[in-house]
Parts: structure tokens; sequence; C-alpha cells
């Protein structure tokens, strides 16, 4: 398929704003759907267009109206941008003001010394190049994707600063940052006039950092939300290992993030005891996880990826299910134990 030639008959459903919460960010006057889509794997040249395309659009079908992006994504790093602006330019573009688009620069793409840190060059560069990437004038959320001690950290705030007063960003977010540095430089851009608007970690019952660190406290005093990634540890927290096996095409056969070595009789059994607590709900282990990370008010939407529509619909289901019970909670903490099947 020629994407410049591929003609669309995508019309978005009608109901789409019925089916999901949206949740205040921070202090902000923004929301977000209670769910975002990340593009973070599955979404380079090593998939199919038309069944990323056909994901993208059932997500916004269903309500999910930010999509979370970066230079980095891929492979090769900034393919998921040009695939999400491919499906903008032929099918999103009259919804555009109905999106949240994210984008993160900071993290190394190449060996050049301006394609990784927090250098004024290095951000702003790589923002506009991700926004050719995307065709369109502006993100909504642009985010320093990793925290660079070689630079100073008031540069940094300048490049976020600059990028809002360019037009180029409606607002600034950071992503990994530990907590003191997070406070610090939600307080410079307080300062400089642009908020810091949101954060990203990794969170999920088996990466309880952002509890134990003081972040989500912090998020809350400093008035910027959390937007969490690998809610699911990297499929730990499904169904997908329950019997200690790694099937076939899992992400634990060729991820770096995610080895087979982790998946021993420790992690089976908590994530055993974990799906029975889900069962007894008649949810899925997928979904339990997912509402576990969703009941903390600070927590203002969770990263969610897919490869089918299905498994899509399936996690989007766990918004239906009833409120966690203090009995629930002690079980899942008790199970739930931190660094269970990661590399920390």
């Amino acid at each position: 398929m020629s994407y410049g030639t591929f003609e669309t008959t995508y019309a978005a459903a009608p109901g789409r704003y019925d089916r999901i919460p949206y949740r205040r960010t921070g202090s902000s006057g923004l929301d977000l759907s209670a769910f975002s889509f990340g593009l973070w794997q599955k979404f380079g040249k090593d998939y199919p267009y038309e069944t990323q395309r056909e994901i993208i659009l059932h997500a916004f079908d269903l309500g999910i109206t930010s999509f979370d992006n970066a230079d980095r994504y891929g492979p090769p790093h900034r393919a998921a941008q040009k695939v999400f602006g491919q499906v903008l330019k032929n099918d999103l573009a009259p919804y555009r003001d109905e999106l949240i688009l994210s984008t993160k620069a900071g993290n190394p793409i190449g060996p050049s010394p301006y394609l990784k840190g927090g250098s004024r060059k290095s951000l702003l560069g790589s923002l506009d190049h991700s926004l050719r990437d995307l065709g369109t004038d502006y993100v909504d959320i642009f985010y320093h994707h990793r925290p660079d001690e070689t630079t100073p950290i008031d540069e940094t705030v300048g490049a976020l600063v600059s990028a809002v007063q360019q037009g180029k960003a409606l607002y600034v977010g950071i992503s990994n940052y530990p907590t003191d540095r997070a406070h610090e430089i939600a307080g410079l851009l307080r300062q400089a006039g642009v908020p810091l608007l949101i954060h990203q970690p990794r969170y999920s019952i088996f990466d309880r950092r952002p509890e134990q660190s003081g972040l989500i406290d912090t998020a809350a005093a400093d008035g910027f939300g959390l937007i969490v990634y690998s809610p699911l540890a990297q499929g730990l927290l499904t169904d997908k290992y329950l019997d200690g096996d790694v099937p076939a095409g899992a992400r634990a056969q060729n991820s770096a993030f995610l080895k087979p070595d982790v998946i021993d009789e420790v992690y089976r059994q908590r994530a055993a005891a974990l799906n029975k607590v889900a069962a007894d709900r008649g949810q899925s282990l997928a979904q339990l996880a997912l509402q576990w990370v969703l009941r903390r008010p600070e927590v203002t939407s969770a990263l969610i990826g897919a490869s089918s529509t299905a498994q899509l619909d399936h996690n989007v289901k766990a918004l239906d299910f009833p409120p966690l019970t203090d009995e629930e909670l002690a079980l899942i903490d008790e199970h739930g134990v931190h660094g269970t099947g990661l590399k920390l």
C-alpha cells in the first residue's frame, strides 16, 4: 500500500465519548482519557501498517483521545511517529482538535551528541523533526524523555519553555525523572510561567517506585499529573506466563526489557495468586492490574498498547468493574511484591 494514495472511508464512532472517563491532569485545566494509547512497541516498520492503522482508529472510537509517541519509538527510531503521521493525514485530520498528541526527546537515537540529552539543540531540534514526522504544526504535550545530569537543568527548562512560547507545544512534561529532580524542574517551570503538566513514570503492581520514592505525593503537592507506563509489567501481569512457559511470539523472547529468566517459580506463584484475586472478581489479571494503577487519583491516565483491536477492547473493559475493596487491595499488596520479575 502507498500511504500517499490511501483513501479513507473512516468516520469516528459517534458515541466515542460515552465509553471512557476523562480525568483532570494535576492542577491544570486539561482532561485526559483514563487510558492513553502508547506507540512504544509494535508501531515500527516490523508490523503491517494496515494493522497499526486499524488499532489506532479503534482506540479513538473507544474514546481514547491521548496518543503517546517519542522520537525513539520504532524500529527504526522515529518510525512510530511516521506511522501515526500517516494515520493523522489519511484518517484523523478532521479530528485533530479532539486529539492529545504527545512526543518525547532526549533518549539517544543516534551517535551524534545532538541526538540525545537535555540540551536546547537536542530538544528543540528533535521537536522540529517530530512535527514533520507527525505532519502537524504542534504537539499537545512535549516531554523530556529522560533526565540528563550533564546538562544544566536551567537549559532543559529553557528549551521546554521555548517549545511552548514558539507555539510548537501546548504543554510540557517529563518522563523517568527521580522524585527530587521532578520537584526541582516543576518549580523552575512554574517560575518560568510554563507549569509542568505531567510526569510519565513506570508503575505497576510489581513496580511500586512511584509510591516508595514519594513521587505520587510530590505530584499532588506540585500540581502535575501522572501518566504511567508499563502498568502490565511488560506482560507479566497478564495470563501469558502463568504456566511458567514463554509462548511463541511473546515479548520475553526478544525484548530488551523482559528476559525469559524472570519467568521463574517465584513469579509464577505470585502472579497465580493475583490471578485468583482477579478471577474472583470476574476479570482477567490484566484488567485487575490496569484498575489497580487507576485507583490513585494522582494517576491521570494509564498507557496501554495493543497488537490487536480485541486486545484493546479487553483492556478497556477494566473500567467496567467495581472499585477494589480494602480486602482485595491487601491481597494485592501481599502477592504483588515490588520487583517481581523485573530488572530494577
